[in-house]
């Protein structure tokens, strides 16, 4: 099957200037109906039989066949996105360190609109500012960034070790690259979670992006499968 081959290296745009990229993967649909049929040392029974199963163990919630599949990414993203993300323990991740890289000038985050707090959720966001004020917030924001970076560059200068001169940098807003791993299984949980309408925009941006750049090409099955029985659940609930 291998629909994943022409994928691997593929770099998406996500948000101003972050990006996911899939640097490797393992199995296909076909492994999951595999790993499955093992338990009887059965193998494929064709297209029909094979798909048919494969519906069935998501269905079912018969999840360990799916964790034979591997997605490795490359990720860039603000803070704010990766502090989320660092929550899904299932996945193996590997960071960049402002100790060993310096940050450059447009390493930060601009948000293209400014979302006002929702007043029935304490974690979401709801509507927009008004335009001038969010110019207003968005000329306040190009100023302390540039002041912050102004403060960096100069500890830099002194002599100040890159691990301690970061502390003047905004730390939620700046970009940061990692590499991050997990199996299909646990990819659907974080899909179904950072895909909703309770996410942070910027991260449901990241999680939309692999779900139809990567996941679903890669494992057109099981991403069906996914929508059906997973996500359309959600919507109706």
């Amino acid at each position: 099957m291998a629909h994943h081959t022409a994928l691997i290296g593929k770099r998406v745009p996500v948000l101003e200037k972050g990006w996911i990229e899939l640097q490797d993967m393992m199995g296909d649909d076909l492994a999951i109906v595999n790993a499955a049929r093992v338990s009887y040392l059965g193998e494929s029974k064709g297209t029909g039989p094979d798909k048919k199963l494969l519906f069935y163990l998501l269905r079912n919630r018969h999840t360990t066949p799916f964790e034979q599949v591997e997605f490795k990414f490359r990720v860039r993203a603000p803070v704010l996105v990766w502090w989320q993300w660092a929550r899904h323990r299932t996945w193996s991740f590997n960071a960049q360190s402002g100790r060993y890289t310096p940050f450059q000038e447009n390493d930060f985050y601009f948000p293209t609109e400014w979302r006002r707090q929702a007043q029935s959720d304490r974690q979401m966001s709801e509507g927009r500012t008004a335009e001038e004020e969010g110019a207003e917030l968005s000329a306040a924001l190009a100023d302390h960034y540039e002041r912050s970076f102004a403060l960096y560059q100069a500890a830099l200068q002194k002599g100040v070790a890159r691990e301690l001169a970061r502390i003047f940098l905004p730390g939620f807003s700046l970009f940061y690259t990692w590499v991050a791993k997990t199996d299909a299984h646990n990819l659907m949980h974080f899909m179904n979670l950072r895909m909703g309408s309770h996410a942070q925009e910027e991260i449901r941006a990241y999680a939309k992006a692999i779900y139809t750049e990567f996941f679903c090409p890669a494992l057109p099955w099981t991403a069906v499968a996914f929508e059906r029985y997973v996500l359309a659940k959600h919507k109706t609930a």
